[in-house]
């Protein structure tokens, strides 16, 4: 019996040890960087109103109250209602969940395949890596929004699709971030040692090359979030984004509800403050993670 509990306290050592260092590893990141640990805080309570937004949000963000229309706030309804008697709070609380979805959907799309056509381009190099950088301007050359109208335009209106849209937009900016990275780590000595032991190109790329590019990969993708973010709300300000029926900051700013912004102001304070929000957090959570992660700035 004794040596069963020492067998279980000694295989329980090991788990305590890492959430130990995990604790110290946040508090001297609280610490080191107060307003990145902000920002991640808002980011997390945004995710959590998204994840959980049925259980937050204090009424049927669809029912119509035609008897509550454009009212101010008041204890019945936090941020008021529109000019449908919606309660604006309930609405706000559930269109985190499309506008987070949208932003960490599309970055890790965007990630993914600028992971992939970076280090290919820069570990094989030649008339390919050549072709890829030709796309990738003419892709960089057009700007951003224009293109992300121009692609959710020509497909069906859908979440999904604005996801593909805004990916296709980030992709060249992670292609041209990973290919640099992946160009300093090709030069390392270990990339000729594989290569001498007659490891094959795409197990390099994938075990050796893609690993040492992960810092970078990293602060490109929390700086993407909030860019993405605000792309999805401007289109769907525009119109031509996630469907009329589906609720999200950028929706809730949108249509015939810009009419009612001067004599009901608070239509558009929730969102336009959610989403201010957000975005700020990620923003500041993406730079104090990048002064942990880059050498170069880790003293400062």
């Amino acid at each position: 019996m004794e040596t069963q509990i020492a067998e279980v306290a000694g295989r329980s050592q090991p788990a305590r040890r890492i959430a130990g260092r995990a604790l110290l590893s946040v508090r001297s990141f609280v610490r080191r960087k107060p307003l990145g640990a902000m920002g991640l805080l808002i980011v997390l309570v945004a995710g959590f109103a998204a994840v959980f937004g049925n259980l937050v949000a204090p009424m049927d963000p669809y029912a119509i109250r035609v008897e509550h229309t454009l009212q101010s706030p008041s204890r019945s309804f936090l941020l008021g209602t529109d000019d449908l008697g919606r309660d604006i709070f309930s609405r706000m609380v559930i269109g985190a969940r499309v506008s987070l979805f949208v932003g960490f959907a599309t970055m890790l799309l965007a990630a993914t395949t600028g992971l992939v056509v970076g280090v290919s381009s820069a570990y094989l190099g030649g008339k390919f890596d050549l072709i890829v950088q030709r796309f990738v301007d003419g892709l960089s050359a057009i700007p951003a929004l224009v293109l992300a109208l121009a692609l959710v335009a020509a497909l069906q209106s859908s979440v999904f699709n604005v996801v593909l849209a805004i990916a296709i937009v980030q992709v060249p900016r992670f292609t041209r971030v990973i290919r640099s990275a992946a160009m300093a780590v090709r030069e390392n000595a270990y990339i000729e040692a594989a290569k001498a032991i007659g490891c094959t190109s795409p197990r390099i790329m994938m075990r050796h090359v893609a690993p040492n590019i992960f810092a970078p990969l990293i602060i490109v993708a929390t700086a993407s979030i909030g860019a993405t973010i605000i792309t999805e709300s401007t289109l769907s300000f525009l119109g031509v984004g996630v469907p009329i029926r589906t609720i999200s900051w950028g929706a809730m700013l949108s249509g015939d509800t810009q009419k009612f912004f001067t004599t009901a102001p608070w239509m558009a304070l929730g969102p336009g403050l959610a989403l201010t929000l957000t975005v700020f957090g990620i923003n500041v959570f993406g730079d104090a993670l990048r002064d942990v992660l880059d050498p170069r700035l880790r003293g400062r």
